[in-house]
């Protein structure tokens, strides 16, 4: 193996590993956040799914309206954190 490789090699590991942290992050987040298990709603029925996006739909907007408000509770974070789960919820219905 050549350097090359093995830095190549390392570099998808690190980017691998950084993508399941990001990933065990967004999964324990939804579930403080809302309750919702995001394993269970990947692998639910279309109408499950579209009720969690339904919620989450609810929830961003909640969040949404906090921050243009100037409301003392308005976490950017979390807002980041419904969105990025509404998106991968989403990409998973089939287009209607």
């Amino acid at each position: 193996m050549t350097s090359h490789h093995l830095a190549v090699e390392a570099q998808a590991f690190r980017t691998s590993k950084e993508r399941q942290r990001e990933d065990a992050m967004q999964r324990a987040a939804l579930q403080i956040l809302c309750g919702i298990d995001l394993e269970s709603v990947l692998a639910a029925r279309k109408d499950e799914k579209a009720a969690a996006i339904r919620r989450l739909e609810r929830l961003i907007e909640r969040e949404r309206l906090k921050g243009t408000g100037g409301h003392w509770s308005y976490d950017l974070n979390r807002h980041i954190a419904l969105k990025q789960a509404f998106d991968r919820i989403r990409a998973t219905m089939s287009p209607a």
